[in-house]
């Protein structure tokens, strides 16, 4: 059996904040309201576009019915798959520690909450989807993050089982994700989080993809 690496999308794999905060605020400006500053904006990624607009209003004193939410959710992926690469690019040794694993003969995968079709386009925009077995996003499955379904049959897709697998993600989705799937997370720390992901209780945090290595052979020596 192939071991499995899976990893969360957005502030894991590649920093999308950039393009996600400007489209936000694209969206909130023609509303007629206040655009939400970056580091504060930054915070509210991580849980799908949807979220992301009502944290973007409640931001701005405000909130809106359902009917008016699925047209601002509309308009904000409307305007995102034609700008979701414009500065997104993949965090510092993504590239290296993805041929790293390939090479020892690993399965990767990733799992987002993220829709899969913008996942594939920007991975293909940025090179990388080739590299990856699977490519799962929130509406792949009946459940997204943090239901472990999502997890199990990303994992899956791969030909992998959850035993033999192991998570990487910046949140406490991921983390919530992970341990539900009974799946050890490695968590890097240079994500969209409010709470550091230390204080989560990820299995091991690493600062640089050039710790994946290291952090995966402990995870693996302590099972």
């Amino acid at each position: 059996m192939r071991p499995t690496l899976v990893f969360d999308l957005d502030g894991t794999l590649v920093d999308t904040a950039t393009d996600l905060v400007a489209t936000l605020n694209v969206i909130l400006e023609r509303e007629g309201l206040r655009s939400v500053p970056f580091l504060e904006a930054r915070s509210m990624v991580g849980h799908g576009a949807r979220v992301m607009i009502e944290r973007g209003l409640a931001a701005n004193g405000t909130h809106r019915e359902a009917a008016d939410l699925d047209r601002l959710f509309d308009d904000y992926i409307a305007y995102y798959s034609a700008h979701l690469a414009d500065g997104s690019q993949p965090f510092p040794g993504v590239v290296e520690a993805l041929d790293h694993f390939s090479a020892e003969g690993w399965s990767l995968a990733v799992c987002t909450n993220k829709l899969e079709y913008l996942s594939v386009d920007l991975l293909e925009k940025l090179g990388l989807a080739a590299r990856f077995d699977a490519i799962c996003g929130a509406d792949t499955f009946a459940a997204r993050k943090p239901d472990p379904l999502a997890l199990i049959e990303t994992i899956r897709r791969t030909g992998g089982q959850p035993e033999a697998a192991i998570m990487v993600g910046d949140s406490k989705t991921d983390i919530d994700t992970a341990k539900a799937a009974a799946v050890p997370v490695i968590a890097v720390d240079f994500g969209y989080t409010p709470v550091h992901v230390r204080d989560l209780g990820p299995d091991i945090v690493i600062s640089h993809f050039d710790e994946l290595a290291g952090a995966v052979a402990k995870v693996r020596a302590s099972r």
